[in-house]
């Protein structure tokens, strides 16, 4: 079906509203043991392991990098990586690639402790949303918007663009059933069984799609920040350029007074399971007003109005402007039931055609384990047990960032924003080995007399005052650990 809405008038052309973008990914963690029989290290004992380094180093295992990102253990021993305040979207994946390659160095620094200590065990650092047991885990994203009266309603308007963009930037998954009754199936996303609300305060009690904590973490006179926590866990760039992308545009598009109210689903909790098992995108939805649509015309109606506002509007950045074509082939790549279009782009089509291709191969069927065990090898970030290097090698994953920026990215915060300020704080005070306390917002030299400096707005990237903080290091104090203390 078609749904439309009156068209913008026509204004001068801009760049799309300058955003600070950040994603926060929890990672699964296990054990295996390399000699056969039970895991050597529970998942606990494996993330303690992991963290070893820094809590020798800093007393903590909470910490902020070089880069400008936070690395920390979540509740439920999840290892967890915030990239740094992004303000485009390149640095955004070259900040999320980074957040691999530091949880890679950390589990082959454990590994290698491990083998030393002649433990029969392997730990393994996964980029998905469920662990063996079948609990979830998340990947969080965080927009940056300017506060107003009218934020919420338009919160709630991008719901059924939650419930329905896995269709395009799901990590698929094999749905099995516990009784046994229905054979193993590929669905597009992991996470999608996991929510329980649309809207909520809550994170782990009743997981909302968007999360209502007002906590800007800048300014809170002039910003709030919009912290979505439906999104699956991405290996593919093409998946994080398009879910952070599209959401950007959306942002711009309501900003600018557009208006996707007339979208809202009866009852977003059941939609987004009944999108997610479908593959052909076409079962159908429940409008408010009591029309029905698809999910791929659902998903075509927003892309639509985007690229309406953008025509009529902006002048996109080239990352934009790729964002709005994989948005339009993906969904041509469901409409068609070829999946072909975006599989080296895409995770969902990236991963079912890995996993059916060798399934045919191997005469099995989804339900194998060594089905399972490939799945999981997708979302390893390891790069010798993990498939992601293997795969971009061979042509079968599209790289957008190359591997350079994203390895600079982990020491080397974004130059255009807060972080970068932090960063350069960060890494002086390891240099010098001053204590430092720091939060994405405040940055403090622990000597007794130094004035905090509190950088409460994320779009500045030169401050006299960390100026003088850094210089406040240079003076002479006897050695101490270049603690690095933080708070959330």
């Amino acid at each position: 079906m078609r749904v439309t809405a009156s068209p913008a008038a026509p204004t001068a052309r801009r760049t799309p509203a300058r955003r600070i973008i950040g994603v926060e990914t929890e990672y699964g963690i296990t054990c295996a043991s390399t000699a056969g029989g039970p895991p050597p290290l529970d998942a606990d004992h494996a993330a303690r392991e992991l963290f070893a380094p820094l809590i020798a180093r800093g007393r903590s295992s909470n910490v902020f990098t070089r880069g400008g990102a936070r690395l920390y253990l979540d509740v439920g021993s999840h290892p967890e990586f915030a990239t740094a305040e992004c303000d485009s979207l390149t640095d955004l994946l070259a900040q999320d690639r980074a957040g691999e390659l530091t949880m890679a160095d950390l589990a082959a620094q454990a590994n290698a402790r491990l083998a030393a200590q002649d433990v029969p065990g392997r730990i393994h650092l996964l980029k998905n949303n469920l662990d063996a047991e079948g609990a979830g885990f998340g990947c969080h994203e965080n927009y940056l918007v300017r506060r107003r009266g009218d934020f919420w309603n338009d919160a709630r308007t991008l719901v059924p663009h939650l419930v329905t963009r896995q269709i395009l930037v799901g990590a698929g998954h094999i749905l099995t059933d516990p009784a046994g009754k229905r054979p193993a199936r590929y669905v597009f996303s992991q996470r999608a069984d996991q929510m329980e609300d649309a809207v909520s305060s809550a994170t782990t009690r009743s997981r909302p799609l968007i999360n209502t904590r007002d906590e800007p973490h800048a300014d809170a006179e002039k910003y709030r920040r919009m912290h979505v926590i439906v999104g699956d866990s991405n290996i593919a760039q093409g998946s994080t350029l398009l879910k952070v992308g599209a959401m950007d545009l959306l942002l711009d598009y309501l900003e600018a007074g557009g208006d996707l109210s007339d979208l809202r689903l009866v009852n977003p909790m059941r939609a987004i399971r009944d999108t997610c098992h479908d593959l052909t995108g076409t079962v159908l939805l429940e409008l408010a007003d009591g029309r029905t649509i698809t999910p791929v015309e659902l998903q075509s109606e927003h892309l639509e109005r985007v690229r309406a506002h953008a025509d009529a509007e902006l002048d996109l950045t080239d990352a934009h402007r790729c964002v709005l074509e994989l948005w339009e082939r993906g969904l041509e790549a469901v409409r068609t039931g070829n999946p072909a279009l975006v599989a080296t782009e895409l995770d969902w089509a990236a991963k079912q055609q890995l996993l059916t291709r060798y399934a045919q191969r191997a005469g099995t069927g989804l339900d194998d384990p060594r089905v399972a065990r490939l799945a999981l090898a997708y979302h390893d970030v390891d790069p010798t047990d993990g498939l992601r290097m293997r795969l971009e090698a061979a042509g079968l994953l599209k790289r957008i960032v190359d591997e350079p920026a994203c390895r600079a990215a982990v020491d080397t915060p974004p130059a255009t924003t807060r972080a970068h300020l932090r960063g350069a704080a960060v890494a002086r005070a390891e240099e010098l080995r001053r204590d430092l306390s720091v939060d994405w917002v405040n940055l403090k030299l622990d000597d007794g007399h130094t004035r905090p400096v509190a950088l409460r707005d994320p779009f500045v990237a030169v401050d006299a005052r960390v100026d003088a903080l850094l210089a406040a290091m240079e003076e002479p104090e006897p050695p101490r650990s270049g603690i690095l203390v933080t708070s959330p």
